[in-house]
């Protein structure tokens, strides 16, 4: 059943991906769409993250996600992707992906990529983040960087897909800035921002 529900991903990512349309859904209430503004490229920086699919113990279809290190900068504390920043070594922003995953979650199982979603913009880190998404037949043995992932986070599809999980709250990213935003209720954590879009995304493919 997992190889059948692959099978039928990897065709649905090669249609015409939903973009804005799906990734909107999840943004909060002051978000600009890429579309509608003027953007200079040059300004932002390129990075990478990894949506891998495994079957669990329970043979559940799974999503692995991270919860960062709470350190001095703007996405402390969030529930992730494996991924970061393209490095000059890097031939391109799969091996980006890649290697920032095998970095962060120490899996020791190599992924098959299949294909890839619309990139999100991050307006205050200033970054391009293309998302990539792959898979492993079981599931790895991880050992989670103790630098930057405090928690590795085992999430069922069938979560994702479930409409009873998105919620609504009210951030204050920046003192005296307050926005209303959605987000994924994700074993009482909260998943929001460029995550939860591109994971929305994601949705909208599977349901295709």
């Amino acid at each position: 059943m997992f190889q059948l529900f692959i099978n039928n991903l990897k065709t649905n990512l090669q249609k015409p991906l939903p973009g804005e349309d799906a990734q909107f859904e999840m943004a909060h209430v002051k978000r600009e769409k890429l579309s509608d503004i003027l953007f200079d490229y040059k300004s932002y920086r390129q990075s990478a993250v990894l949506i891998l699919l495994y079957p669990n113990e329970k043979n559940q279809t799974s999503i692995l996600l991270i919860e960062r290190m709470t350190y001095n900068g703007h996405h402390s504390g969030q529930i992730a992707l494996p991924g970061g920043k393209a490095e000059p070594t890097d031939i391109d922003l799969q091996a980006t992906a890649l290697r920032e995953f095998f970095e962060e979650t120490g899996a020791d199982i190599i992924p098959a990529v299949i294909g890839k979603l619309t990139p999100v913009y991050i307006p205050v880190s200033k970054f391009i983040v293309q998302p990539f998404v792959a898979y492993v037949s079981q599931k790895p043995n991880f050992s989670a960087s103790a630098d930057e992932v405090n928690e590795l986070i085992e999430w069922e599809i069938d979560q994702l897909l479930n409409p009873d999980i998105i919620k609504e709250t009210t951030i204050e990213p920046t003192p005296g800035l307050k926005l209303k935003t959605p987000y994924f209720d994700v074993q009482g954590k909260m998943l929001w921002g460029a995550t939860a879009m591109m994971l929305n995304e994601l949705k909208w493919v599977l349901n295709k």
